[in-house]
């Protein structure tokens, strides 16, 4: 198989220029802790008010996390802060306790929002909201989508002063008016990055109409801080201060770096797995050999991705067309060698997956140096197997790379990630149909009722909802840009009916503004 890889190597990628450790990677550095200015000093247990103390008590909590001890300080202060913490670092404690201290229990209404990516962490957010808040008289309520309304309109009617859910099924009920945000004094963006991939954009934008036009705080927390959820940042908020404790990243990253370990004879299922996680808004897919390119696109585009390949066998009008895609930012996947994705620049590319190590080390640096370019951000993922992990932590040794594994997803993890992104995808759609498509809808509610209650019927659900995930692949994710388009905040006239008297009622317009603005000017 020698002879089927391209010649050439960086030498000849001439338009890259010299290649260094800087380009294309992040160098570490040494501080551990990053906080903003006018520092506020980290509380103990026993320093916080005896009321949390009791809560802290209720957990079990021996003692604070350090997200806990030095970002508490800052939501009690009321500074608007974006949190940098690792997942299962304790977080969500991190909020929900100075949340407690801050609600009025005797004001019935939403007083803090939690924005949330998956109906799992808005339940584990409501648990432990539940455990802390004792007998304070403060109540909650847990809102995703695939479920049935009734508890959520239960909860909203006893008065829930804290709301942790979806953007999807949270917009739901703003629309339908069935949750009002008059009283919001908090908003939380928990795992921000994880809601940019899953798709929840849009609806963010749209929720934010429905925001207080008075000043309220706001407070994101995330794993990573790539460029995007900055911007994310800078539309929501309002003039966050940075706190970061993450152990394995640089504070602000422009382009992560991570690999996952794969078994080697399902190199190209584990490569489907991870997209489906990553949700990539766009990605060049390097391979070492023209026959893995070809293979490497095939998959893809069976299993129903934007997927185009470019290697040196592709005849020239073939490879026109390809390009001809890629200059227009048309293209969501590019699978390609080395030689053949030279000089070439993908619009705002989020990922760079490398299917297979490069065997000379400075192509690695070329191929993560395509995103993260020119103050954007991006993610380059390394595909290792057996061997090949040792040789790529040499690389990163040598270039000084901040390299971080991931666990490879499994088929369970595939399957929530995807089904909760079709019910959003789903309730998007269902809020955009006017009356006359509804009524059309209608005609096959009992088909749909008598399909799910038969078990032998269940693959033809499975079928429709296979194909109509297929359609959805073919367009990647929106996310934040700096400008955002009118109508992807203006909602349809037929979502702006309120449910009493069919009346039309336009949500105060909040398009491109941040936390509270439009009471200061």
């Amino acid at each position: 198989m020698q002879e089927e890889r391209e010649e050439g190597g960086p030498a000849a990628d001439q338009e890259q220029g010299p290649v260094t450790a800087d380009r294309g990677t992040n160098r570490i550095e040494e501080e551990q802790i990053v906080e903003p200015e006018n520092a506020l000093p980290e509380v103990t247990l026993e320093g916080l008010p005896e009321s949390l103390q009791a809560a802290c008590a209720r957990a079990g909590w021996k003692k604070l996390l350090p997200v806990q001890a030095r970002a508490i300080p800052y939501l009690l202060a009321k500074r608007d802060l974006m949190v940098q913490s690792q997942t299962g670092s304790g977080k969500t404690g991190a909020f929900i306790l100075p949340i407690l201290e801050r609600i009025d229990p005797a004001k019935g209404a939403c007083q803090a929002l939690v924005l949330v990516p998956t109906r799992e962490l808005a339940q584990q957010v409501a648990r432990e909201a539940e455990i802390l808040r004792g007998d304070r008289g403060v109540r909650s309520a847990v809102v995703y989508g695939g479920v049935k309304y009734g508890p959520q309109l239960d909860a909203f009617r006893a008065g829930a002063q804290i709301v942790v859910g979806t953007p999807g099924r949270i917009l739901d009920h703003l629309l339908k008016g069935t949750l009002h945000l008059d009283a919001l004094q908090i908003l939380v963006f928990d795992e921000a990055d994880r809601m940019l991939s899953m798709g929840f954009y849009p609806d963010m934008k749209r929720v934010q109409q429905f925001l207080p036009r008075r000043p309220i705080n706001g407070y994101m927390f995330s794993a990573t801080i790539l460029s995007f959820v900055l911007r994310l940042a800078g539309e929501f908020l309002r003039d966050p201060e940075f706190l970061s404790l993450s152990r394995d990243h640089v504070h602000v990253v422009q382009t992560e770096q991570l690999f996952y370990v794969v078994p080697g004879l399902q190199r190209e299922r584990s490569l489907v797995r991870i997209i489906e996680m990553e949700n990539p808004v766009s990605a060049i897919i390097f391979c070492n050999m023209k026959s893995t390119v070809h293979y490497v696109s095939v998959v893809l585009k069976r299993f129903g991705y934007d997927a185009d390949e470019l290697s040196s066998d592709l005849a020239q009008g073939a490879r026109e067309k390809v390009m001809a895609r890629v200059k227009k930012g048309a293209l969501r996947f590019l699978v390609a060698t080395d030689v053949a994705a030279r000089g070439i620049d993908i619009p705002d590319l989020s990922h760079v997956i490398q299917y297979e190590p490069p065997e000379d080390p400075e192509l690695y640096i070329h191929r993560a140096g395509r995103t993260g370019r020119v103050g954007a951000s991006g993610t380059a993922i390394t595909l290792v197997a057996g061997m090949e992990q040792f040789n790529l932590r040499a690389i990163a040794r040598s270039f000084n790379i901040d390299l971080r594994e991931k666990a490879l997803p499994s088929d369970e993890d595939v399957g929530t990630i995807v089904s909760q992104r079709v019910i959003a995808s789903l309730e998007a759609r269902l809020r955009s149909r006017d009356g006359l498509e509804n009524e059309r809808m209608r005609r096959f509610i009992s088909l749909g009722r008598s399909l799910a209650e038969a078990e032998e019927e269940s693959p033809l659900i499975a079928m429709l909802l296979d194909e109509y995930y297929q359609r959805t692949l073919q367009t990647p994710p929106q996310s934040p840009t700096g400008e955002i388009p009118e109508e992807a905040v203006e909602a349809p006239e037929a979502e702006r009916k309120e449910v009493s008297g069919g009346k039309k009622k336009r949500p105060r317009k909040r398009s491109g503004r941040s936390l509270g603005r439009g009471a200061r000017g």
